[in-house]
Formats: C-alpha cells, structure tokens, sequence
C-alpha cells in the first residue's frame, strides 16, 4: 500500500486546452542513442521502453528529427511518410501503459553528424569559419519552420497527444536563441527579439497545423535551458524574456532542462534563488511547469513538488535504474528505488549498448554506477 505522504504526486491535473494528465510524474525525455538507419525502433530500444513508464502521467519521447540535416546522434524521425509506423508504435507503446505522450521534435543544428545526414549538408544560424556547416539563408529558417510543423503533424497522425518543442540543451533552437552562436543580422538575429523569432514561428507553424486539423486538444509544450556559460551565452534575464513571449503563445506547457533542480542562478536576475523558482515566478501559474534535475527517490521527487515551483515533476535517472518505478512508490516500496547502477546486475535495467558504454565511461549524464561513480560532469547548462 502506498504511503499517503506521496498523494500530492498522484493528483490529476488539467492543461489549458481541456486535456487531463492524471498525475505529476512526467517521463523526462531520455535518450537512449539506439534507432535504426532511419530511426526505427530497435530490439534493444523496446526492451529499454518495455513497460518503463507505466504509472506516469505523461510520456515525452526524446529528441525526434524534423529533418535529415538535423541529425546528430541515432535517434527517430519525423520528416517523412516513411516514419509513420516507427512514430506508431511509439505512441501505441505509451498509451498501453497508460501515460499521454508527446514528441520531442528537435533538430542538431550545428552539431549534427555528417556521417548521418543522409546526405543532407550541415545548416546552422551562423556558419562556422571552417566550412562543416554553413549559415542558413532567410528562406531556408522559413523552411525549418514549416519542418517543424510537418514533422508535428506526422506526430499527430501517429496518434500521439502533442509535442515538445526543443529548445534547449544547445540543439538548433537554442542555437538561433543565443547570442554565441547567432550572429545573424537579418530577419532572424541580431537583437534578442531577432533571436526569439525562429522558436516563436515554430509554435505559431504547428499551431496553424492543429487547427487545420481542429484538433485543439493537441498539446504544444516547450523545453528550454535557462542559461549557457561565455560571455555572448545566454543569460537568465534573456530567459525570462523568452518566457514572457511564450507566455503569450498557444502552449500547454513550459519544460526547463537542469542537471540540478536546485541550482542557483548564474547571472541576469538574483543568484541567491533557484533558477526554477525565478522562472516559475515569472510564469506566474499562467502555463504548467515541469521541472527536472537529479530527482531520483521518492522523497526527492515530493520535496521537488512541494517547493511548489512545478506543476509537474519530470524524472529521468531514476527511470533508466528502475524500470518499475511508479510501482514501486504505489505499493509502499520506495525504499528499494536505486540510485546507482550496479554492475553486478547489469541485466535487469536493460540498457541499450550506447548507455553501457556511458555508465562505463563515468559521464553524468547517465546515473553513476556504484562501482566508478561518476568521472566526467557537464557544467554546459
């Protein structure tokens, strides 16, 4: 039996556009570096997601490309009839367990993989001096725009409930957002508004498109980094701008990325308090926020609602190291939740080689292993 104290996790919740999520447990979106030569779903892939998000409110599948020059790791796609059945099972894979489900659509940008483009040349907002990926033309972010929105549509055909679009962790939204790498002078850089342009016609594309489609039950959600390092990164004050554009755009959520649900502010606003309370003050409960950041026992994920900074709480880690996770916590066994990887067990969290390889290197974006801890950490954002 569940202990009642953990109730507050499991209240339902309703978004702007009459959608009900039934809890506050979100599935943060966790990348798994396992698809196919066209993103399908692998063996190994449906091992990992077989049953793992059972219990959870919502579901947000990760990074998804809308286009073949935005590839950048093994990943899925949605840029092409082709990628419906894959985007099928995925969708069907979620609703069987119970959870709503969105897509992360995103694109590399800059940092894509040229060995995976499908042959598709490297764009960015700002070229680079050395010629691997050049400056985008003002007709061709036009066309981004319209990726973004078709890829959404596949995702909607697919019968998934919305998307989330990607604007964080350094990919191409990001990219246009920051002053470090969009050194644009035109429609689409140049001043902050400039730089806020590419994101806010992305939403205004795939909002377009659920109306074409009269389907206002369609989510939209937003992920966002509220802070880059570097003199040109972006700061917390450019963030908060951001937000207070979203703010005015048709969306049903706002998503922040952090390593750390308690990290402070860098700069651009008061560095004594959390990033995550400053931006959920801003919002003003106007959106729902969900919220991420090394939440891995039962009692972090609670402590983390109730700051009262998020409406929703979005666990990662914890999910790759216990497969049960929800179930654990409604039957009164939190205590047997992990939060390490042990090797001696290897097989029962069903990793996928590329996160062997991960754990195996130490890097913290996977959980440390009890054996190596963690070697390398990333202090990006």
């Amino acid at each position: 039996m569940m202990n009642p104290k953990y109730q507050p996790l499991f209240e339902p919740y309703t978004l702007n556009n009459g959608v009900e999520i039934k809890n506050r447990l979100t599935v943060a979106p966790l990348t798994i570096y396992d698809s196919g030569k066209d993103g399908e779903m692998t063996e190994t892939g449906r091992r990992f997601w077989q049953n793992r998000f059972e219990g959870f409110g919502l579901y947000i599948m990760p990074f998804t490309n809308v286009h073949p020059s935005g590839i950048g790791f093994e990943s899925p796609n949605a840029f092409d009839e082709r990628h419906l059945p894959t985007l099928r099972e995925y969708a069907e894979m979620a609703h069987s367990q119970g959870a709503k489900a969105v897509v992360q659509i995103a694109h590399s940008g800059l940092r894509a993989d040229p060995a995976m483009t499908q042959g598709a040349e490297l764009v960015a907002a700002t070229g680079d001096y050395y010629g691997c990926f050049r400056t985008m033309s003002e007709q061709e972010v036009w066309d981004m725009v319209t990726n973004y929105a078709y890829a959404a549509e596949l995702v909607l055909r697919a019968g998934f409930d919305g998307v989330e679009i990607h604007g964080a962790n350094g990919w191409q939204i990001q990219q246009f957002f920051s002053a470090s790498t969009n050194l644009r002078n035109d429609y689409w850089g140049g001043t902050l508004e400039k730089r806020m342009r590419f994101p806010l016609a992305i939403i205004d594309g795939i909002d377009e498109m659920r109306q074409k489609h009269n389907r206002p039950d369609f989510i939209i959600g937003y992920r966002f980094s509220p802070e880059e390092p570097g003199e040109d990164g972006i700061t917390m004050k450019e963030t908060l701008a951001l937000v207070d554009a979203l703010l005015e755009k048709p969306l049903q959520y706002l998503h922040i990325s952090l390593w750390d649900f308690y990290k402070k502010v860098r700069r651009g606003a008061d560095t004594h308090l959390t990033r995550m309370q400053v931006v959920h003050d801003r919002i003003a409960g106007r959106l729902p926020f969900f919220g991420s950041g090394n939440l891995y026992t039962a009692d972090d994920m609670l402590k983390a609602y109730q700051t009262g900074w998020v409406e929703s709480v979005s666990i990662g880690k914890s999910i790759m190291l216990n497969p049960n996770l929800v179930e654990l916590i409604e039957t009164g066994r939190e205590s047997e939740i992990e939060s390490a990887f042990d090797w001696d067990k290897a097989d029962y969290y069903r990793y996928t080689p590329a996160m062997l390889d991960g754990t195996r290197a130490g890097t913290d974006f996977f959980p440390p292993s009890k054996q190596n801890g963690v070697r390398y950490k990333t202090n990006h954002f």
